[in-house]
């Protein structure tokens, strides 16, 4: 297990990792939740999609996803965190930080090249 589970990486690693993959890529697609880092991949970007899926659609995906061998041991390790991790989704509307829906709203309200 390279990170635990519930422990988020240094900012500045993980800028360094985004710079790194944009650079590495001729073409590119970064998926996410966490606004502080989408905000540092804006500037590279030519579009930015908002996909607001709601908590009840997002917590159903969370039941079903399948293990994340980069953060979980095993799936049964993974799946003993799901009443935590559906709690936190239930947080997002409500949130006020990097993972919150007004966040990322206002990413998405200020992106300079929307459609």
């Amino acid at each position: 297990m390279q990170t635990p589970a519930l422990a988020r990486r240094a900012l500045d690693d993980s800028h360094k990792d985004i710079l790194n993959f944009i650079n590495a890529n001729t073409s590119w697609v970064i998926e996410g939740c966490y606004s502080d880092l989408i905000e540092y991949a804006v500037e590279f970007s030519t579009e930015l999609i908002f996909m607001n899926i709601g908590v009840e659609l997002c917590s159903e995906n969370a039941k079903t996803r399948p293990w994340e061998p980069h953060k979980y041991e095993s799936k049964e390790a993974q799946d003993q965190n799901l009443a935590m991790l559906l709690n936190w989704i239930a947080q997002v509307p409500n949130r006020e930080d990097s993972c919150c829906k007004v966040m990322h709203e206002k990413l998405y309200d200020e992106y300079p090249r929307k459609n």
